[in-house]
């Protein structure tokens, strides 16, 4: 991009300048933006930053983390259910490069991110000094944009422009590095404009009104209609127009695992989850639509399954804000270029009243069979184990759906976005393009810092758990109110799943020996409890929810049970399978 910002003119009059240091100018614009909440790690590259923030304490909240990838998947939770750009501090060198995985994390999954990292003094780079690194080439691919600060007149330009770069189109994560020298040079400061236009920058595509057109055509003639919609509903603040498309044209809607939440789980055009283990008849029945209309998603290979068998038969209409997402993994009959919230009610002005009643029936018959096959046996099991169903069923109950679930990476995850309820749109918020083990933890205490009005919960295999336990520390500290279920079943558990069914049953390194959980949080200042019978589950759940502060709540599950229905690797979503028999 090119360094040339265009911004329009300041909504107040030119305030008289003041002489501040860079660390000083970084935060004014921080208030500027509205930040309010920042989590990260001081050292000394960044430390007249941290400097500067000692006398900013009543107006912006810093949370020190444990480790800076937890400072930065605490910024994704905080972004995924505020609707607002997570912020991140770290210094130069190894406190720069541990936030690599959360920006990579970020950016598949379109999360907005400023991340300031300090750097050596100017003089000082390519010199490999002391915590040098070039963080500017080792963050350009998983970064939206990324830029160098050494001289601190650059500031307020730069910064307006990562926030904006930042929130606008398909969010994205930005880093801006800091030079020492030039958080402490002084300027005169005459006020923080914010950027809504960059030349070469266009964030939203121009509306062509002939592709609504061919696109309402093809669903009015259509008999099986088909959606399939991602988080582009959530980020583009979309929800209510969505649900207005799909009132009027009566169509079935499956979600990916990040669009869920856009709308209710019990919403009645909702039909449930695509993906390898998502639902039987989103999966089977893809392959009988005659029309696939995507809706902010990208086509992810879990989505997908084996490309040249998905949606062969169908029109495919897409709908995306990032042109670079159409055509890439399934080719677009019509593409529908822009944002959703603007695209979506021209498209329902165009589309005709219907209910297709017959075609409903189909995803009505595959949920009666998904049903009886294997969800009546993992919520309701008649073994003496526990699973991870009835845990996620009684949390239901006890919620109501009126929660924030936090998910980590494996076996619990996908049960949980199988089976949680929601009511609330950016109530489920999980590592999905990445599968970033650890990112639960972390990403729960920036939920509870996002959204302070609904209960947070962080649920979390043995595996993931201990990549980011340190972070307990963090609850410690700062008393976040986070409720911590770990579902323990002694193996990193998708990879065992995976190793029974396509490795016959080599167990390599799967089994994982794990720390007294409670104890450990007891150290932490972290009441908590195990349980592994059935009849104490519900009171020890209802105890989680009912403390006031944070829990942790350990749930000795089975030890070898899997997650069906599930989609193999290289067949076709219509070959989705309901138990191992059906493997062959």
């Amino acid at each position: 991009m090119e360094k040339t910002l265009e911004q329009n003119a300041p909504d107040t009059k030119p305030q008289e300048s003041v002489t501040l240091t860079g660390g000083q100018v970084l935060l004014e614009a921080f208030i500027q933006e509205g930040v309010t909440t920042i989590f990260g790690y001081p050292g000394g590259a960044i430390m007249p930053i941290y400097d500067a923030l000692y006398d900013y304490n009543e107006k912006l909240e810093h949370i020190l983390v444990r480790h800076e990838q937890g400072a930065i998947h605490a910024a994704q939770g905080f972004a995924r259910v505020s609707g607002r750009t997570g912020i991140v501090f770290a210094t130069s060198g190894p406190g720069a490069t541990n936030l690599v995985t959360g920006l990579a994390d970020a950016m598949i999954d379109s999360t907005p991110l400023v991340c300031i990292t300090g750097q050596v003094f100017a003089h000082l780079l390519g010199t490999d000094a002391f915590q040098e690194t070039d963080v500017i080439n080792i963050t350009t691919p998983v970064t939206k944009w990324n830029y160098q600060v050494t001289d601190a007149e650059e500031l307020p330009t730069i910064l307006a422009k990562a926030f904006y770069i930042a929130a606008s189109g398909r969010p994205g994560p930005v880093l801006i590095d800091i030079t020492k020298n030039a958080q402490l040079q002084k300027m005169e400061f005459s006020g923080y404009t914010k950027c809504n236009y960059i030349r070469s920058y266009r964030p939203k595509p121009v509306v062509r009104n002939e592709y609504i057109e061919q696109a309402a055509a093809a669903i009015n003639a259509a008999e099986r209609p088909f959606v399939v919609f991602g988080q582009g509903v959530i980020l583009g603040k979309a929800e209510e127009e969505f649900k207005a498309f799909l009132e009027k044209s009566g169509i079935p809607a499956a979600w990916t695992i990040l669009g869920m939440s856009a709308i209710p789980t019990d919403y009645p055009l909702g039909v449930g989850m695509v993906g390898m283990h998502g639902n039987y008849g989103p999966n089977r029945l893809t392959n009988e639509c005659d029309v696939l209309i995507a809706i902010g998603m990208r086509f992810d290979d879990r989505v997908t399954g084996r490309l040249d068998k998905y949606a062969t038969q169908a029109k495919v209409i897409h709908l995306d804000i990032d042109p670079a997402e159409i055509d890439k993994n399934v080719k677009a009959d019509i593409p529908v270029w822009g944002d959703c919230k603007e695209t979506l009610p021209l498209l329902t002005a165009l589309v005709d009243n219907k209910t297709h009643e017959a075609w409903h029936q189909k995803f009505k018959d595959c949920a009666e069979r998904e049903i009886e096959k294997v969800i009546k046996d993992e919520v309701y099991p008649t073994s003496d184990a526990l699973t991870m169903g009835e845990v996620i069923r009684n949390l239901n109950e006890l919620t109501g759906g009126d929660a924030i679930i936090v998910t980590d990476v494996g076996q619990h995850q996908m049960v949980a976005c199988r089976y949680a309820e929601y009511i609330h749109s950016k109530s489920n918020v999980t590592s999905g393009g990445l599968g970033t083990m650890g990112f639960a933890l972390p990403a729960a205490i920036g939920a509870a810092y996002g959204d302070t009005s609904r209960q947070t919960l962080a649920i979390i295999g043995d595996g993931g758990i201990q990549m980011t336990i340190q972070e307990l520390g963090t609850i410690m500290q700062f008393k976040p109110n986070v409720k911590i279920m770990i579902l323990n079943n002694c193996f990193l558990g998708m990879v065992r799943q995976w190793q029974q069914l396509f490795h016959e049953k080599r167990y390599s390194f799967v089994n994982i020996e794990s720390p007294d959980f409670v104890q450990v949080a007891k150290g932490y200042g972290i009441p908590g409890n195990s349980v592994s019978e059935r009849d104490k589950l519900r009171d020890a759940m209802t105890t989680m929810l009912n403390h006031d502060g944070s829990y942790l709540l350990e749930v000795m599950v089975g030890k070898e049970n899997n997650v069906f229905p599930m989609v193999p690797q290289g067949k076709s979503v219509s070959e989705i399978v309901l138990c191992r028999e059906e493997m062959g």
